[in-house]
């Protein structure tokens, strides 16, 4: 059959067209002979492109098969999907790497079927090529990036989880069942099915969640307590987010899970020691005052009072320094267990530190409530304490302010009841004392007298004046204390009885009593050296400054640097110096001794125990103490006790001296059972030293009338 000549140019027009058509595909049609290199017997479309070759170069194998383009670990596999396609008289598709003429690597899709005879036996393969490299190469990265995040997500150390919005979880790893004590991702999931009530031990911290999503889009720290499969009670901290659709719509949170059980158990610990006393366990003095303000507040809301009591333990430093700390540690923690024994659970019992406690009682209605509850404390605390195999008795004094009747502020409040504590002292010890406006302004004064007290000896405003002593046998004057007295500039003089306890109190004496010392050996050497004789002067040493470690030096500077003879300086020690530590005494008075001073046991039979030591004592006088001698003539009973100290202190080789002597049956009594020496105001009150040194030029004691004259 002949064809027209315009089918004929339709056909030629068609293969134009199929050629066109080829040349703008992405890719290379082929086709190629079943056998072992592929061999390929028609190539069209993008060959340079795809392989780098000329199609020529690839058609009957000329320069190179394309079976040695497929790249070597691909081309098994390759021949694998093909053959099974021609068993089975099927298309095929696969996608594998071919390496170009550059050498690169790049992946292919091809796309082909087999092609038969009439014999139904294959003849080639027929298909289409396409690089599909860029498209290959990001699905590389998002299967490596999907397996970098599993692996993340099933080996992380902390709780990943998505969940849905009431409280179910959708997904989460191991780490998490492991937190919450399951042993699968299965058994968590089947156990809780509702968040906020099986997981969370607050109740509603579910919901708290759920709000600072809703308000943030995300929680940052999210702490809260969980219960585990095991009903152990452990710390979580979230960080989690909102994840929504295109839309917008809430889909699931997000987020992670980490156990803190053990930081949170540390800063517990942390707090605790930093708000409680590490010997008693009780609060500090950190957490006195956040407690304290607590109190004030709910005693606002119920109209009712809380009481700030100040106890301090009236015996706590004899013990501690007698029988050593461990002694004082142990009574203190008896005393902390008695205190909270007798307050309420409402109550609080705190330790500022030392032997110092204070108690907030809350929910007072009344005086007599807190009266009846400070009886307990004064009866608890003066048990005896069993410590070491030995009993012990304390007593404490008490001072307590009421809110909102004396101050409406804890700062105010905790000032009054320590000053009212003070009071309790004064008062006996062993008792408790109310705050009063009259006890603020005896507050105020001595505080301006402390203040005043670090000005005056910087000011000079101190002064020595001298009290003669007579001796009985010569009637002569035999000696003088020197007394120190405080004249500001400003004022009238202040009497030693005003500052010195105070000066005791916050250690100053420390420093009065060295410029005493310097003051009286220097004024000494002047003052003998214009009588041309000796004349010995007293000086009291204070029970602080006897326990100074530096005493012996400090004395033997004053007279290194006076040029004092030491005979001419006689030290008065109380008595009470005794009862801190008796061995130490002993050996600070036989240091003393050895300087060549005086040594005088000033207060004699106000103190504990010294009559079982005088005879240990390097002592040279005894001063019996004025309480036995003011109401001689009253009080009979203690002329007995005059007579035993005048024999005891003879017996030992001791003069004996008597202080307070104001009346002439004294003077006479003294006299006559043998009192060697005597001072007081019948004859001479202390006197400045220019008056003493005329007193002993006109070498005679002075008569009655005329000391009251010059007093």
């Amino acid at each position: 059959m002949k064809i027209s000549t315009s089918l004929q140019a339709k056909l030629k027009n068609s293969g134009r067209m199929l050629k066109a058509l080829i040349d703008n595909l992405n890719g290379m049609v082929y086709c190629c002979l079943y056998d072992a290199e592929w061999t390929l017997v028609f190539i069209a479309g993008g060959c340079k492109e795809l392989t780098g070759y000329e199609s020529a170069a690839l058609l009957l194998n000329r320069e190179i098969s394309l079976e040695a383009v497929t790249h070597p670990e691909d081309r098994a596999w390759v021949r694998q999907v093909i053959d099974a396609a021609v068993l089975a008289h099927e298309p095929f598709v696969a996608e594998y790497r071919i390496i170009n003429a550059d050498g690169e690597i790049c992946w292919v899709s091809e796309r082909g079927c087999p092609v038969y005879n009439d014999l139904d036996e294959i003849e080639a393969i027929e298909g289409f090529l396409q690089n599909i490299t860029p498209r290959k190469l990001s699905e590389i990265a998002a299967h490596n990036a999907e397996e970098r995040y599993r692996s993340i997500f099933e080996n992380a150390i902390e709780g990943i989880y998505q969940t849905s919005p009431d409280g179910h979880y959708l997904n989460f790893n191991p780490a998490l069942a492991n937190i919450y004590g399951y042993e699968s991702a299965l058994d968590l999931v089947r156990s809780i099915s509702d968040i906020n009530r099986q997981l969370y031990v607050q109740a509603g911290k579910r919901d708290e969640f759920v709000a600072l999503m809703g308000a943030h889009g995300r929680v940052i720290n999210f702490e809260a307590e969980v219960h585990r499969k095991d009903g152990e009670i452990i710390w979580i901290s979230e960080n989690a987010r909102e994840v929504r659709d295109q839309n917008g719509a809430l889909m699931f949170y997000e987020g992670t899970v980490e156990d803190i059980t053990a930081r949170k158990h540390h800063e517990q610990e942390i707090e605790y020691q930093a708000t409680h006393d590490a010997l008693t366990g009780l609060p500090n003095r950190t957490l006195l005052t956040d407690r304290l303000q607590q109190y004030l507040g709910i005693a606002d809301r119920y109209s009712n009072k809380v009481a700030v009591a100040f106890i301090d333990l009236d015996q706590f430093k004899l013990i501690n320094d007698s029988m050593g700390h461990h002694a004082g540690d142990e009574l203190l923690k008896i005393m902390a267990t008695r205190l909270e024994d007798c307050v309420r659970e409402s109550d609080t019992v705190v330790r500022l530190g030392g032997d110092e406690f204070v108690l907030l009682l809350t929910g007072l209605n009344q005086i007599e409530d807190i009266s009846d509850s400070m009886q307990r404390v004064l009866s608890a605390v003066a048990e005896p304490c069993a410590i070491e195999g030995r009993d012990f008795v304390v007593s404490c004094s008490i001072g307590i302010s009421i809110y909102p009747d004396d101050g409406r502020d804890t700062t105010t409040l905790l000032r009054y009841a320590d000053s009212a504590m003070y009071k309790s002292k004064q008062s006996g010890r062993n008792n408790y004392q109310f705050y009063t406006d009259e006890l603020n302004q005896r507050l105020m004064e001595r505080l301006d007298m402390e203040y005043r007290l670090r000005q005056a000896l910087e000011g000079e405003e101190f002064l020595l004046h001298y009290q003669p002593k007579l001796d009985f046998a010569s009637g002569k004057i035999c000696g003088a204390e020197a007394l120190i007295r405080w004249q500001p500039r400003d004022g009238n003089m202040i009497s030693p009885a005003s500052f010195i306890p105070i000066a005791e109190e916050n250690g100053f004496i420390e420093d009065i009593g060295r410029w005493v010392l310097r003051t009286a050996c220097c004024q000494a050497v002047e003052l003998n050296r214009q009588l041309a004789r000796k004349l010995p002067i007293a000086v009291n040493v204070s029970p602080r400054q006897f326990r100074q470690a530096g005493l012996v030096s400090m004395v033997r500077t004053a007279l290194e640097e006076s040029g004092l003879d030491p005979a001419c300086l006689e030290l008065e020690i109380t008595e009470s110096s005794l009862v801190h530590d008796t061995g130490s005494f002993i050996k600070t008075l036989y240091e003393l001794k050895a300087l060549g001073v005086k040594l005088a046991i000033d207060d004699f039979g106000t103190g504990y125990s010294s009559m079982a030591y005088l005879k240990d004592f390097p002592v040279d006088r005894l001063k019996i103490d004025q309480v036995f001698v003011s109401h001689l003539e009253t009080e009979p009973k203690n002329i007995a006790i005059l007579k035993a100290i005048i024999a005891l202190g003879h017996s030992f080789g001791m003069k004996v001296i008597a202080e307070g002597v104001e009346t002439a049956y004294q003077q006479a009594f003294l006299h006559g059972i043998g009192c060697n020496e005597l001072q007081g105001f019948y004859f001479s009150k202390p006197i400045p030293m220019n008056a003493f040194l005329a007193l002993l030029a006109e070498d005679r004691v002075p008569t009655p009338s005329e000391m009251q004259l010059s007093a």
